[in-house]
């Protein structure tokens, strides 16, 4: 088993403890904040993979745009879930 396949397995384990994260957490702010680091854990895949441009596109639309635009709708509906 090559450094390689150990560093997609190890991105793979993240993106999979983020996602049950992501599931499990009651609070929508941990929630959002989870979805921006899972966005940036695809992008570093992405990137390892070779696609320079859909890793850049990934955190700019995934962890930047996606978290403001998530945030900015938490901060008017409320942060916890009922």
């Amino acid at each position: 088993m090559s450094v390689s396949d150990l560093f997609d397995l190890l991105i793979l384990a993240l993106l999979i403890t983020c996602v049950l994260g992501i599931a499990r957490v009651r609070d929508l702010a941990t929630a959002v904040t989870l979805f921006a680091i899972y966005s940036f854990v695809l992008c570093l895949l992405w990137a390892h993979r070779g696609a320079p441009d859909v890793a850049m596109t990934e955190a700019a639309v995934g962890a930047g745009i996606t978290a403001v635009l998530f945030f900015t709708a938490i901060a008017k509906i409320g942060r916890r879930e009922k």
